[in-house]
């Protein structure tokens, strides 16, 4: 049996807490839990864990940005985060000691980013926005960025990108219920969309069973051969694809539904995040965290996977819960973030019955 255990509330935002994202460099070869929140107050702020294992705000990032901040994200390296804000920027940060300095601002939204990611070498970052597009910036000397691709192929607002944990592949989720899936043909930074995961296939019709409503977040598990989406349609959906074909044929394998989780959160699912652990966390509008785990038994080989609800924490926070994010190196625990303007850090145990 499983249990949920608040370890501490972070409390110093003045507004909703939008995102977080842990340090990558968490908790592994002796770096100290390190977290960052975002927010509807303008600010960025990085919590550390201390050796008393209490939680502390270590900096308060409170420029360049003039509207919420929306997302955050942090390089590979644990050394730069970038912060993506309603004013239209996206803001690159570098740990210099015990500060953080603003090294970079970059431009080009027409208005509201919504969402940053660094894929897997640290040497692209993807933003996306309200303008309905997706652009990616090759990262160069000198803490300099140029935009390499605009990506037009959204028809409504891009919630979020995030770039796969292995292969150069960038997906993003949109209003228009859809998620998009774009890599790069070979050809000079020609980045092109080649796949949609959708409710219906737009030219034959057929049913692809995507979402019917907003996607809000996605996640990879650990080996990056299956991805949890999470909707407005109160669902999550599990997609699958064959990461060995994808590597062997240096082509594309795509991806294909594998099963569809609902009737547990009665409101819009926000946030999504798969553990190494292979634990599904959500956060939803119903103030609520689920938890699923992949059903193990033998029929699930017939008829595809499907998964049961291994925990729900009602009440997680007193308003909507926008973002849940497991910590990298201590795969039991996990912070969560809400309109209330708090950030919790959880732990999940287990305990013999």
């Amino acid at each position: 049996m499983e249990t949920l255990k608040q370890i501490q509330k972070l409390e110093g935002h003045t507004d909703r807490v939008w995102s977080l994202a842990w340090n990558p460099l968490s908790g592994l070869n002796g770096h100290p839990l390190n977290l960052a929140s975002c927010s509807g107050d303008k600010t960025v702020r990085i919590w550390e864990r201390k050796p008393s294992n209490s939680w502390e705000c270590q900096a308060v990032l409170d420029d360049p940005h003039t509207r919420t901040v929306r997302s955050c994200s942090w390089s590979p390296s644990g050394k730069i985060l970038a912060t993506a804000s309603f004013d239209g920027t996206t803001a690159i940060f570098q740990d210099v000691g015990d500060d953080y300095e603003c090294v970079s601002t970059l431009e080009g939204h027409e208005n509201e980013v919504k969402s940053v990611s660094w894929n897997a070498s640290g040497s692209l970052l993807a933003t996306c926005g309200r303008d309905k597009t997706v652009w990616i910036w090759e990262v160069l000397p000198g803490n300099e960025f140029e935009c390499v691709a605009v990506l037009q192929g959204h028809t409504q607002d891009v919630k979020m990108v995030q770039w796969h944990p292995t292969m150069e592949l960038l997906f993003s989720c949109s209003y228009d219920n859809t998620v998009k899936i774009w890599a790069d043909d070979g050809e000079d930074d020609n980045w092109v969309c080649v796949q949609t995961l959708a409710q219906s296939n737009s030219s034959t019709g057929f049913l692809v069973s995507g979402h019917s409503s907003t996607v809000w977040a996605l996640s990879f598990n650990a080996t990056g051969d299956k991805m949890v989406t999470c909707s407005d349609d109160l669902t999550l959906k599990i997609w699958g694809t064959d990461n060995g074909k994808m590597l062997s044929s240096d082509g594309f394998a795509p991806w294909s539904h594998l099963c569809t989780i609902a009737g547990y959160h009665d409101r819009t699912i926000f946030s999504v995040h798969w553990s190494s652990d292979n634990i599904i966390a959500s956060g939803a509008a119903d103030d609520a965290i689920r938890f699923f785990v992949e059903n193990n038994e033998s029929d699930s080989l017939v008829n595809g996977p499907s998964y049961n609800l291994l925990l729900k924490k009602e009440k997680a926070h007193d308003m909507d819960v926008n973002s849940v994010q497991w910590c990298p190196g201590e795969n039991r625990l996990l912070a969560s973030a809400a309109d209330d303007g708090t950030i919790k850090i959880w732990e999940l145990t287990s305990v013999s019955c």
